[in-house]
């Protein structure tokens, strides 16, 4: 048995001599852990988890180049160089957030009261298609793009008016039965197919309208609104939940939380 104390003693003689890094990679680990934990049931959690890995290839990385193994230093060198490519490409849509975000910062006062105006035009054309139970169905871009749902309708790239609204989902017209997108303010495209959700917990009584709002909401962060071609009732879809029966002072509310949050802070309402 003298391997085993032979062992045990150079064991106790690493440790010895590294402890201290050895307790930096686990409070790392820790951290890394708990971060995890966090976000475990967020949104694009297991990218999370892809890079919490690559940040421990990184710790690993930094210990063998201490230890002076060479050899798996190299092939980790290799490693992380390509991780690094990866990287950007994996999280492609969270930067391109992140731009966005920048781009609306609240000192871009035009923006802000573009983004009103806007607001003030989709209220006032739901609100007509209401009166007149007039079936409509809008969807509102957020950071997830639409561009797919886009190409699949006819473009229009319009500057969004209460009265070009209500013009598209005039009955018998060629576009009344698609969706609209709106994107950056303006009337990306009309005529739009949505996807239809399949959550059987649905009502039996919602049409294809509703059903076609609360599958685009599962599928991106869209804020989908619907005008109730029966009923003239207005509600809102967005992350798979839909709003019944909401009022026009609702929606202007939820449309603000929703989609225009940060504008609210930044203009002044005018009446």
């Amino acid at each position: 048995m003298s391997w085993l104390s032979d062992f045990a003693s150079d064991a106790l003689a690493f440790l010895g001599r590294y402890w201290f890094e050895g307790v930096e990679i686990l409070v790392i680990a820790a951290i890394i852990y708990a971060v995890l934990l966090m976000l475990r049931a967020a949104r694009g959690a297991g990218m999370m988890r892809g890079l919490a890995i690559l940040a421990g290839v990184a710790v690993v990385f930094s210990g063998v180049r201490y230890l002076g193994l060479l050899r798996i230093s190299w092939l980790l060198e290799r490693l992380l160089a390509v991780s690094a490519v990866a990287l950007v490409v994996i999280f492609q849509p969270e930067l391109r957030r992140m731009l966005v975000r920048l781009g609306q910062t609240r000192f871009l006062g035009f923006m802000g009261r573009a983004r009103s105006l806007a607001l003030d035009e989709i209220i006032s054309a739901v609100g007509s298609m209401s009166k007149r139970r007039m079936g409509a169905l809008l969807a509102i871009q957020r950071e997830d793009s639409l561009a797919q749902i886009v190409e699949g309708g006819t473009r229009m790239e319009a500057e969004i008016s209460s009265e070009l609204l209500s013009t598209v989902f005039f009955p018998n017209t060629l576009l009344h039965d698609g969706g609209v997108v709106i994107r950056s303010n303006r009337i990306s495209a009309a005529g739009c197919l949505f996807p239809l959700s399949e959550n059987a917990k649905l009502p039996r009584e919602l049409g294809t309208r509703h059903r076609a709002a609360v599958g685009l909401s599962e599928e991106t962060d869209a804020v989908v609104v619907v005008v109730s071609e029966e009923t003239g009732r207005i509600s809102v879809a967005v992350r798979g939940e839909l709003m019944h029966d909401l009022s026009l002072e609702d929606l202007k509310s939820a449309l603000h939380n929703l989609c225009y949050e940060a504008v609210e802070s930044a203009v002044p309402h005018q009446e």
